[in-house]
């Protein structure tokens, strides 16, 4: 059990405040921290251990990566009381060390980019790791059931997929993608569907460039997988959901297929029930409906969530 003792211990280190301010940001791995706070593997790993025994931090095993995040004890009033007490200094290091995560995240964005662009014109293919798509299609239209979809918002849109499966029974349509080369071959499909109410922008899926409420139903259609900070990017499309809309997840169950990093770019290996509801539930979002596709190397998930009532939207922290 967690002891206020263990916790102010945990928290007198300088370094270790430095941890959690960067996990507040989004989950890294333990090479990452060692990456943006300039120390040692083994060293960072003794304050995340620190971290972790005082419950201020999760750690989360996919494969041979450990993913880190804020645990129970990391509570709205304790980080708020570390915001009113921190100092110049602390302050100096916040501003260092965000700007070298901002470095690390370019990083990594110029290789997905340069990824996604090179694969765009088989992309459809990649995606044959799981049950066949009209599968997959069928369970979604299940899964969204005789509501009427109103205004779409298609999250990391790629080909434009779902854009030309839901778009016609829509009253506004926007396909949203990072990759100019997917939003050319999206284009290029919604001239041949016939489909002219639809909106395609860049933009990216963690500062979606749209208003709150501005939607009824979003999708997020196997991308979810490719997201770093799944929750923040969970977050961000809740805060475009009003108040009778729907959020509809399809992307893989969660798996030990570790090749899927190096050679299709996954940064998750999926993801397991209690991990989506957690992620609904700090997003506002209540579980409604999940349905499982199995059958192929991959199993396929649906989980559809609504807005819990009373709940506030909120932004997601870039």
């Amino acid at each position: 059990m967690t002891t206020p003792l263990a916790i102010f211990r945990a928290l007198a280190d300088p370094t270790r405040l430095r941890i959690l301010a960067l996990l507040r940001r989004m989950e890294l791995s333990v090479g990452e921290l060692a990456q943006v706070l300039g120390q040692s593997q083994p060293r960072v790993s003794r304050h995340v251990r620190i971290l972790a025994d005082a419950g201020l931090t999760d750690r989360r095993r996919e494969g041979s990566w450990v993913f880190l995040g804020l645990g129970p004890a990391a509570s709205a009033p304790l980080l708020a009381a570390i915001d009113g007490a921190r100092d110049d200094s602390a302050e100096r290091w916040e501003v260092a060390d965000a700007a070298r995560l901002d470095a690390v995240h370019a990083d990594r964005a110029a290789a997905a980019q340069a990824f996604f662009d090179a694969r765009a014109p088989e992309w459809d293919a990649i995606r044959s790791l799981h049950v066949a798509e009209d599968e997959v299609e069928a369970a979604i239209r299940s899964a969204l059931g005789d509501a009427p979809v109103g205004r779409l918002v298609d999250i990391g849109t790629g080909t434009g997929r779902m854009l030309e499966l839901l778009g016609p029974g829509t009253t506004s349509a926007i396909g949203i993608d990072r990759s100019p080369e997917m939003l050319r071959f999206a284009r290029a499909r919604m001239g041949r569907a016939g489909i002219e109410r639809v909106d395609l922008r860049q933009g990216d899926m963690y500062a979606l460039p749209l208003e709150d409420g501005s939607a009824d139903t979003v999708v997020l259609h196997q991308v979810l997988h490719y997201a770093q900070a799944p929750a923040a990017a969970i977050a961000e499309a809740a805060r475009l959901i009003g108040s009778d809309g729907r959020l509809l997840i399809a992307d893989f169950a969660a798996h030990d297929r570790e090749d899927l990093r190096d050679r299709e770019g996954h940064a998750r290996l999926g993801f397991d029930d209690d991990q989506m509801t957690h992620m609904f539930a700090a997003a506002g979002l209540e579980s409604a409906r999940t349905i499982e596709l199995a059958g192929g190397e991959l199993t396929v998930k649906l989980w559809l969530a609504r807005r819990s009532a009373d709940s506030p939207r909120l932004r997601a922290v870039s």
